[in-house]
């Protein structure tokens, strides 16, 4: 039987757990594909701390050029995460005739040109099925099973560190800083939750689903991005109220001859399928002419989750090389109906909004007559009932708006001596 040797540079959560299905369910690979894989050396820092598998010690390495000038190792696995040096050992395992792995969505979102044209140019492949939704199998359904379809948009809860905190807000009725603070002593939560919360994360792993489905590579600075840390437990109860839940999204929708790629906090009706996901859970909803309204869902973290999705890549690879077969990383081709991304200013939508406002006669009115001014009209006004001082909410849902001409109402509306907090809009999509 063929043997095909694996490197693994990185041996933290998903790099040990990638070793531990590939030494645990060898035989059972080997019986599917006819091919024995072969963990030949594992890289990391810190080869000394017990993991939940057990390696020999002549496979372990601090020196990643064990795997990297190993003219017997066929696939390396990055799975250490960051941009440097994980894109120098990428680049040099490519140059070194190896196919790559990686889980490493920052990465790609970043530099995926550059590895692509490389991975082209050397006969070889780059595969990151881990790097978008852990398990679920999002990246090979796009590039081979949806494979004849054209898109009309796609939405993601990507991040189970986001959702989790928005989901615990609506069902336990805590403050973002109580939700939080039980992510991270779940573990759902980094120490340092910026690149989550602030929606960074989401945007990599929305780069990469918007060249899949409409071709096109977008960089980060052509995302607009709006993370969770501003939302209010009021606002995630008034959403329950009006029947919708708050979720972090992931967007690329196309709208006749332009393109919007955006992450920010998004209204859902309570019957849309995107409401019902929970916890650390993640789910991509994708728009396609031949199939129809897809929905994929799964655990979008884990070690043995993304692990899976690794161990895929390497099995697919692995396959390929028995068969003698070269498929190009990505076979996107770029939508001509696309001519331009859209500026979120020219963004249309239709809004939640809360105001904080003194309980006094007018005031509604100055708001509906700044609104009416920038060609804002109103679907349905709600007034709270007071709740500190003199101060009282007026909660609001628009028809559709530009998304300019609504922060320019709210500036002025903001400047009203009857408001007494900054205003709050969230969008909605239906």
């Amino acid at each position: 039987m063929r043997k095909v040797n694996i490197g693994i540079i990185g041996f933290g959560n998903v790099g040990s757990g990638a070793a531990k299905i590939l030494l645990a369910r060898k035989s059972f690979l080997a019986q599917k594909i006819g091919v024995e894989i072969n963990i030949k050396k594992v890289c990391d820092k810190d080869i000394t701390s017990k993991r939940n598998v057990s390696l020999s010690k002549d496979i372990l390495t601090r020196d990643p050029g064990q795997i990297l000038n190993d003219p017997q190792i066929d696939i390396v696995a990055e799975l250490m995460g960051g941009i440097n040096p994980a894109k120098e050992y990428i680049l040099e395992a490519l140059k070194k005739g190896k196919n790559v792995v990686t889980a490493n969505k920052a990465l790609l979102a970043e530099c995926a040109q550059q590895l692509f044209r490389e991975a082209a140019d050397r006969g070889r492949n780059i595969y990151f099925e881990a790097s978008v939704g852990a398990g679920i199998p999002i990246i090979k359904s796009l590039r081979e099973g949806l494979v004849a379809n054209k898109f009309s948009s796609i939405f993601g809860i990507v991040n189970g560190t986001c959702n989790y905190i928005l989901s615990q807000m609506s069902s336990n009725n805590c403050s973002f800083a109580q939700a939080l603070s039980e992510a991270k002593e779940k573990g759902f939560a980094e120490s340092n939750p910026t690149l989550d919360i602030e929606g960074l994360d989401t945007a990599h792993k929305l780069i990469l689903l918007t060249y899949l489905t409409f071709g096109k590579l977008v960089t980060l600075k052509d995302v607009f991005i709006e993370g969770i840390s501003n939302i209010s437990l009021a606002d995630v109860n008034y959403a329950k109220e009006l029947g919708y839940q708050i979720k972090l999204l992931a967007i690329a929708k196309k709208e006749v001859d332009e393109l919007e790629v955006r992450v920010h906090p998004t209204f859902l009706p309570d019957k849309h399928l995107l409401s019902s996901v929970d916890g650390v859970f993640n789910a991509i909803y994708v728009s396609s002419d031949l199939a129809g309204d897809l929905m994929f869902y799964g655990p979008g973290a884990g070690q043995l989750s993304a692990a899976s999705a690794v161990v895929s890549d390497i099995v697919d690879l692995t396959q390929d090389i028995k068969a003698g077969l070269f498929r190009p990383t990505l076979n996107s081709v770029e939508d001509n109906l696309v001519k331009k991304l859209r500026k979120i200013d020219e963004f249309e939508s239709r809004y939640y909004i809360r105001f904080s406002a003194l309980d006094k006669p007018g005031v509604l009115a100055k708001i509906s007559g700044i609104l009416a001014k920038f060609g804002i009209s109103i679907a349905s006004v709600t007034q709270k009932e007071r709740q500190r001082s003199q101060i009282v909410p007026i909660v609001m849902l628009t028809h559709e708006a530009k998304e300019k001409n609504l922060h320019e109402a709210l500036k002025m509306i903001d400047h009203l001596a009857d408001i007494k907090e900054k205003s709050v809009a969230i969008r909605i999509e239906v």
